[in-house]
């Protein structure tokens, strides 16, 4: 009975709570906990019975699945969400997903898909009971302690459009900010079709995987054999070979496993997929900056709306999001102005366009911070890094500032 997953139906409809029971009763592997009407009995419910998997209507009388979600993952933040829903739309299915939810099936669902998403989400729930307490969920603390008494930054590389040149930022970077003062490590959290090891012409039998297999044993030496040294002195914690490896990895295991690396570096840089998936969540939860790359056509820049506006769902305040256009050139007829303009944000840095140096330095594995570092491109990414330092440095100012009052009264 330990081992089966415990589901909570949640729909205003009896008939529908019903249905979902019955078919669920001949699954040997699956337990339902319960059945609620409304989205306040879902959180109380949820409370009591500690469902692995809630089933959630997101049309109710009192609140939505949406806010239900919401309020049952701030109790339960290891229990899978699973929405229902006749409105089968983007924005519907974008903001079940900032909830929490794990997944969005349209209503009604067919049998089979229902089982095996329940048994999907299940299993993840059954996996992160089994590494709890050491991960809680999203912002949980790290227990270890540091390993070189650093108190690195993470620095995660994202885009909402893919062909932005994210890798070739996020290698350049590393490598920018890489130091005999300041040791960095480059992870990619790409974890279907990462390219960080081909752009740094690495070979590497280990991943971020390996890593996240072992997040209840990270120490040092695990890491030391994980990541691969680029001759540069980065280190390199790569994507897995095979894509299909990246469907068991949880967000909160992607956090514990960059906030412990925040404890052996100065700097890690995170480079993510475009799709805003458990890894890629799970990397910008634990953040302490985010580089959003952009580039000058109309669907990125539409995609870099929505992100901003996703941004407080996604806990980033303004000062932790610094917007980078990449391939910028008069040619395209959309200038850095205009971009600002457009998306009502500042633009911290720009990397001029040049469609001969970079592909070819992407396709020898040879970063242009490694070669002439007096070419535009070198240049304006060696900029990039030193705002970006600066940008970390005013955060760090505004937190010791943001706990002075705090300090102050204590003592009074």
């Amino acid at each position: 009975m330990a081992d089966k997953i415990r589901v909570l139906i949640v729909d205003d409809i009896a008939e529908t709570r019903e249905n979902i029971r019955r078919l669920l009763q001949f699954e040997r592997d699956m337990e339902v906990v319960g059945g609620a009407r409304t989205g306040k009995e879902a959180i109380t419910m949820a409370r009591d019975t500690q469902p692995h998997v809630v089933i959630m209507d997101i049309n109710m009388p009192d609140m939505d699945g949406i806010t239900a979600t919401e309020a049952v993952l701030k109790e339960l933040p290891n229990t899978q969400i699973i929405i229902l829903s006749v409105q089968n739309e983007p924005d519907y299915m974008r903001r079940a997903m900032l909830a929490g939810a794990r997944d969005f099936l349209p209503k009604p669902p067919s049998a089979d898909e229902l089982v095996s998403t329940i048994r999907k989400v299940g299993q993840r729930a059954l996996t992160q009971a089994a590494i709890a307490p050491s991960v809680q969920g999203p912002g949980a603390p790290v227990s270890a302690s540091p390993a070189h008494g650093v108190h690195g930054k993470i620095i995660v590389v994202y885009s909402p459009r893919g062909g932005v040149g994210r890798t070739m930022v996020s290698t350049n970077l590393a490598l920018a900010l890489q130091t005999e003062d300041t040791p960095t490590i480059i992870v990619d959290a790409a974890l279907q079709f990462g390219d960080v090891a081909a752009c740094l012409n690495l070979q590497t039998r280990n991943s971020l995987i390996d890593l996240v297999d072992q997040v209840g044993e990270l120490d040092t030496e695990l890491v030391d054999r994980i990541s691969v040294h680029h001759p540069s002195g980065l280190k390199v914690i790569a994507a897995p070979a095979r894509p299909e490896q990246a469907e068991a990895v949880q967000g909160p295991q992607v956090s514990k496993v960059l906030r412990f690396l925040a404890t052996m570096f100065h700097y890690v840089v995170v480079d993510t997929s475009s799709a805003l998936n458990e890894s890629t969540i799970g990397a910008i939860d634990s953040s302490d900056i985010v580089v959003l790359i952009g580039a000058p056509d109309l669907p990125t820049i539409k995609n870099l709306r929505i992100f901003f506006e996703l941004s407080e769902a996604l806990n980033l305040t303004p000062q932790k999001i610094v917007l980078i256009m990449n391939r910028m050139d008069k040619r395209y007829g959309i200038s850095a102005e205009k971009v600002a303009d457009l998306l009502k944000q500042p633009i911290l840095a720009q990397i001029p366009l040049d469609d001969r140096v970079v592909p070819l330095s992407t396709n020898n594995g040879e970063p242009l911070i490694l070669q002439d570092r007096t070419k535009p491109v070198a240049r304006a990414i060696l900029e990039m890094a030193q705002a970006i330092k600066t940008r970390l440095a005013e955060i760090a100012h505004s937190n010791q500032e943001e706990k002075k009052p705090a300090a102050v009264a204590k003592v009074r």
